[in-house]
């Protein structure tokens, strides 16, 4: 005669079965940090980015990418707010909304002095990617502009210069970002303003509330 194995049992294999498989798969990972992080975990997005010139350092818009003549600058710094940060490897956006430029001086032949560096058309788009590539754009339609004004003999000149996008590096050696030798054209101004300007400088430590951002 046939014998029934009892109902109970036979429930009993698939959920065995299951068991036995979540235990084989192991427990599931959990999601590692943000692409911007600090001590404190990760950057919130809306958060907001700040930096200065790193110590002993100053931002130089330079008339060639090997020279020394065109505008020297002791300080410089940035505000950028955070608008997405994804789990990394991936990149993070930012809007950088501020970014000013103090205590310049020239030494281009006819040039008494620099009045002011102002940085137009912002805000930019900037991504940091988890290699530590960081690229600035403009809007849509604009362009990335920079206006130095210059005093001379003559009188004051407004000397104004563009760029298609920046590319800069971030070290997590030192939470910075630098640039270097970024060419911009000239747009506009008299023979006293150099045709190129090539813009250096390094950031550093780039924080979230005085936290040092780390790069991932």
């Amino acid at each position: 005669m046939r014998t029934r194995r009892p109902l109970l049992a036979l429930a009993a294999v698939p959920a065995a079965f299951a068991a036995f498989a979540v235990a084989a798969a192991g427990p599931a990972s959990a999601a590692g940090p943000a692409v911007l992080t600090t001590v404190n975990g990760d950057v919130a997005v809306g958060a907001v980015l700040n930096a200065s010139l790193a110590a002993g350092t100053t931002a130089t818009l330079y008339s060639t990418a090997t020279g020394t003549s065109g505008v020297t600058c002791a300080s410089s710094g940035f505000s950028a707010t955070v608008t997405a940060n994804p789990t990394a490897p991936g990149t993070a956006t930012e809007s950088l909304t501020a970014h000013s430029f103090g205590s310049c001086t020239t030494n281009v032949l006819g040039v008494l002095g620099v009045n002011s560096i102002t940085v137009n058309n912002l805000p930019y788009g900037a991504a940091v990617s988890s290699a530590g590539t960081l690229t600035v754009t403009p809007a849509a339609g604009s362009t990335i502009q920079t206006t130095v004004v210059l005093r001379t003999l003559l009188g004051t000149i407004n000397c104004v210069y563009r760029a298609p996008s920046l590319t800069g590096v971030a070290d997590n050696t030192d939470n910075s970002i630098a640039f270097t030798n970024q060419q911009f054209t000239k747009a506009s101004g008299s023979s006293l303003c150099f045709a190129n300007g090539f813009f250096t400088a390094k950031y550093a430590p780039v924080n979230d509330a005085g936290a040092a951002v780390t790069v991932n």
